[in-house]
């Protein structure tokens, strides 16, 4: 037997005792101690319990005091996205078109044999110009060289003339124009800029998002590609990394009606960002009625006899189906579409395939109650939320004061019995799983808080649930070894009801604690992921 003070096991085979923490469980809320045997949860248990396995381990980790959790699941990732705003133009910070410019300008003379220039993340509504930048000023930036520079949103993009040369078939109107890039279009220059990645540069971006998901404890991500976001060897190469990087788990959705092409490429569901509507922000989403900013309703791609359709076919094969939707005319089109499915093949089996809606953020009572009904799981982004609610957000401005309030309800979702699987959208969002659980605990519209221990749950074990797993993302004997380690200050209970979060945490509640989120308290530090019993991070020492 070793023992030694590094907060994860080192050898996946070898059994293995972490004792002297806290451990997040179900199975015992007072657990202190757990034991790991062949990539599985064998023990959780108190510390005297603990001395009885001591001697019969091959290995005992000292916690000295940290926190013991189930790894994260990020259910909704573009990992190559994610990874060039991390290696590459990363625009979110940028306070201002200027500020975006020189930074375009910067990396354009920092990388002079890239073929075509990548680059995220501006946001004019963030600036003070309430402008994209012109066609022009990026073709100054950047030398006349071709340059791709996606929105916050990834729902359009402005380009340099040199790219759209490079691209036959976008529509004369927006070739010809200087506003940024939509629909159909989009996708032409999107699919073309990506497509000049070499596979170093593809391999390198993955690598850099799956190893900063591992170091914020994400221990499984679900990868959502598709031939309007990706391409097929981007989605087989992530997946191919996978199984060879030490990393956190891909399970990769492709959103494509055809299904024997979406099975083929090893897709564990038809699904992900398979477009019904476009995004707030681009004004593509699709309404009911007109944007507040903008004399139009968005876009749709898809009606309800294409998500019937869609839907029936995917039931019947087997496979997950799913949608991107965020505007409420959007949403309306999945349920009378899933509703039609459910005619054709039967509401049991549609249940029982766990379908899923991708950010389902324009909700109403009449599709809370149709997502329960019809068991859909709404998997969603907090950090939107964070990022774009409150009376003086994006979503004011798209929408108005009124409707922006009634947008991405987690407490009625909750109450209604609709899964929840948390995600970021990386790079829409980044890589910040507790930031997630913080953003939905602390809702900018208090009537759509949920408590932590509901917020930490759909970002944990919600994802494996949307895959249709309910034996992984907790701490139980049986389940798997996918687990982080924090640091992290005294665990406390918190709810949106203050009454609730009084009596949960006495004692007698045997509600297990989780680190305080209250907004301005430091996070907690990732100190090491376990995937599968296999370390796949440990934080260095110092």
């Amino acid at each position: 037997m070793t023992e030694r003070a590094t907060p994860a096991p080192s050898d996946p085979t070898r059994t293995v005792l972490l004792r002297g923490g806290e451990v997040h469980s179900p199975a015992d809320p007072f657990a202190t101690a757990m034991v790991v045997e062949r990539g599985h949860i064998a023990w959780v248990g108190s510390e005297g319990a603990a001395d009885a396995f001591a001697q019969g381990v091959d290995e005992v980790v000292d916690l000295d005091g940290a926190l013991v959790t189930p790894a994260f699941t990020d259910a909704h990732v573009h990992t190559t996205s994610a990874g060039l705003a991390l290696t590459g133009l990363d625009l979110s910070e940028a306070a201002s078109l200027p500020e975006a410019l020189a930074q375009v300008r910067a990396y354009a003379l920092a990388r002079p044999a890239d073929r075509v220039l990548l680059g995220h993340g501006w946001d004019a509504a963030r600036w003070p110009e309430r402008r994209a930048p012109r066609r022009r000023e990026l073709d100054e930036a950047t030398g006349g060289r071709p340059l791709y520079l996606s929105r916050i949103d990834a729902h359009s993009a402005v380009v340099t003339t040199a790219l759209l040369d490079l691209v036959p078939g976008v529509p004369a109107e927006q070739a010809d124009g200087d506003e940024p890039l939509t629909r159909d279009a989009h996708h032409l220059v999107r699919r073309a800029a990506f497509g000049a990645l070499t596979a170093a540069q593809r391999a390198e971006a993955q690598r850099a998002a799956l190893d900063r998901a591992a170091s914020l404890g994400i221990g499984s991500v679900h990868e959502c590609g598709g031939p309007d976001i990706s391409s097929a060897e981007d989605f087989t190469a992530l997946l191919e990394l996978a199984r060879t990087h030490p990393g956190p788990r891909v399970f990769g959705y492709w959103a494509d009606r055809d299904i024997d092409r979406a099975k083929a490429l090893g897709a564990v569901g038809a699904a992900g960002d398979l477009f019904v509507d476009g995004a707030l922000g681009s004004h593509t989403a699709c309404l009911h009625a007109p944007y507040a900013d903008a004399a139009h309703t968005g876009t749709g791609y898809l009606d309800a006899r294409a998500v019937a359709e869609h839907v029936a076919a995917c039931t019947e094969a087997g496979l997950q189906a799913g949608f991107h939707a965020i505007g409420d005319a959007a949403i309306t089109a999945v349920v009378e579409g899933v509703r039609a499915a459910a005619e054709k093949v039967g509401l049991a089996r549609i249940r029982a395939a766990r379908h899923r809606v991708e950010h389902a953020e324009m909700m109403t009572a009449a599709t809370i109650a149709a997502f329960a009904d019809l068991g859909l799981t709404a998997s969603v982004q907090p950090a939107f939320d964070a990022l774009w609610g409150g009376e003086e957000g994006m979503y004011a401005d798209r929408l108005g004061a009124e409707r922006a309030r009634t947008l991405n309800p987690y407490a009625a979702l909750l109450k209604a019995g609709v899964p929840l699987a948390f995600g970021s959208d990386a790079p829409v969002t980044p890589l910040d799983p507790w930031g997630a659980v913080r953003a939905a605990a602390f809702h900018r519209t208090p009537a759509h808080r949920v408590s932590v221990r509901a917020a930490f749950a759909a970002h944990t074990r919600g994802g494996w649930r949307a895959m249709g797993r309910d034996d992984a993302g907790i701490l139980v004997p049986g389940a798997p070894a996918d687990y982080a380690v924090w640091r992290t200050a005294e665990l406390v209970v918190q709810a949106p009801d203050d009454r609730v979060a009084r009596w949960s945490t006495d004692p007698r509640s045997g509600t297990p604690g989780l680190p305080d989120l209250t907004p301005g308290t430091d996070l907690p530090v990732c100190l090491a992921t376990v995937v599968g019993g296999r370390e796949v991070f440990v934080r260095p020492q110092g």
